[in-house]
């Protein structure tokens, strides 16, 4: 039902940071790769066939149509959205929650800050690609049922390069489980795949001319090992009144007085 997918970049072509003349490696630089979200019948993360051959055309040559970047950043920010996501959102906030902020009703109070940041922390962040698609994450439960709302957008690229396959937006629900399960097998397989890799540097050293501190390396893996139990860990507490209050001004409607 829900999938994060991923690959790294092999280890030889995994560019270094830095200038020329000082490049680097790191745990977060050597997780270069690409990734996707298989929901339910959807593939979340991949660009259309015609943006892969614009890609292509300027002198790219991606063996995939997914999103290429730093497979790192997927898990952390999925790590950071989980514990917020995993708290049960009362019916009378779904219609506040399913919303985008288009349209919201602005104001600078207490109260609207506490529902803005509630509701940001269900998004999952993508800022740092080009024409970021939205991805919210948030959880319901109604007697026996318990369930992962899991809803994006895409926004339309000004220029007309950038854009992804499938609909431009949707919603798919998914057992809270399931999701929960998706982003263990996630970890599990970053954390095995970094350590096959860091292993093959601790045998072979680094590239030649690169500076990479294997100790720290494998105490930066050692920690990151222990993020997910961390953010299970992690109580989210809402000040339910203030988010209330919050977004029914919010949502007044747009002829109404904003202050």
């Amino acid at each position: 039902m829900i999938r994060f997918r991923f690959g790294l970049t092999p280890l030889a072509e995994v560019r270094p940071w830095g200038r020329r003349e000082s490049p680097v490696l790191h745990w977060f630089g050597l997780t270069d790769g690409w990734y996707a979200i298989d929901l339910g019948e959807h593939e979340l993360l991949r660009y259309s066939e015609r943006t892969v051959r614009r890609l292509r055309g300027d002198g790219g040559s991606p063996a995939h149509p997914y999103v290429d970047y730093y497979v790192v950043r997927l898990w952390e920010d999925l790590l950071a959205l989980l514990p917020a996501a995993l708290e049960p959102v009362p019916e009378d906030l779904a219609d506040f929650v399913a919303c985008d902020s288009s349209d919201w009703c602005w104001e600078d109070t207490p109260e609207i800050d506490a529902a803005v940041g509630w509701h940001s922390d269900r998004e999952l962040n993508t800022g740092y690609l080009r024409i970021a698609p939205g991805i919210r994450c948030w959880r319901t439960v109604a007697g026996e049922r318990d369930v992962m709302n899991v809803s994006w957008a895409h926004p339309s690229d000004p220029e007309g390069e950038i854009e992804f396959a499938g609909p431009a937006t949707g919603r798919v629900t998914v057992p809270t489980s399931a999701f929960v399960a998706a982003v263990t097998e996630l970890d599990r397989a970053l954390l095995e795949a970094m350590e096959r890799r860091i292993g093959e540097l601790e045998a072979a050293g680094p590239p030649p001319g690169v500076e990479l501190d294997l100790e720290q390396l494998r105490r930066e893996h050692r920690d990151r090992a222990g993020w997910l139990e961390r953010a299970r860990r992690y109580a989210y507490a809402t000040d339910w009144a203030a988010v209330r209050t919050g977004a029914a001004a919010l949502l007044r409607s747009p002829g109404e007085d904003c202050g």
